[in-house]
């Protein structure tokens, strides 16, 4: 599966730890940030949503807090961004909601709950039938 990540400088080390992870079994695609130098949210963000949508794929997005990549993201049709904070969020953000790119938070996550939700949000598969009738009525909006 080819997955697309990226994030601030705020989880920068976060971010390179899961690219590492995730090179094991997946082909991942870096967008960026690449160092750990101050930089701004919203680039990166925009960067990966334009991939995920190109590549017809998912993303992952980390910033500090996860809020700030999420409202980006979320900004742009046929993205379902979902901001989780534990595998049960990341359960039910593909089984209900389809997300397409899971956004995480490098300062209040541990490497090792980061891993957990990726992992459940890659092994979990879209429930489909009243939830995608509900997803229709929002999916086109906005960008």
């Amino acid at each position: 599966m080819k997955i697309i990540l990226a994030s601030d400088h705020a989880a920068f080390s976060e971010k390179q730890e899961l690219v590492k992870y995730l090179s094991l079994h997946h082909e991942v695609v870096d967008v960026g940030t690449h160092n750990s130098d101050s930089t701004h949210y919203p680039e990166w963000a925009k960067k990966l949503v334009e991939m995920v949508k190109s590549e017809h794929t998912v993303g992952i997005l980390l910033c500090g807090s996860g809020i700030g990549v999420s409202m980006v993201a979320n900004r742009y049709a046929g993205i379902r961004a979902a901001l989780c904070r534990d595998e049960d969020d990341a359960k039910m953000s593909r089984l209900h909601n389809d997300a397409n790119v899971l956004c995480m938070s490098g300062r209040k996550n541990s490497i090792e709950q980061i891993k957990k939700m990726t992992d459940t949000f890659l092994s979990t598969e879209f429930e489909g039938g009243r939830h995608q009738q509900r997803i229709d009525q929002f999916n086109n909006l906005g960008e």
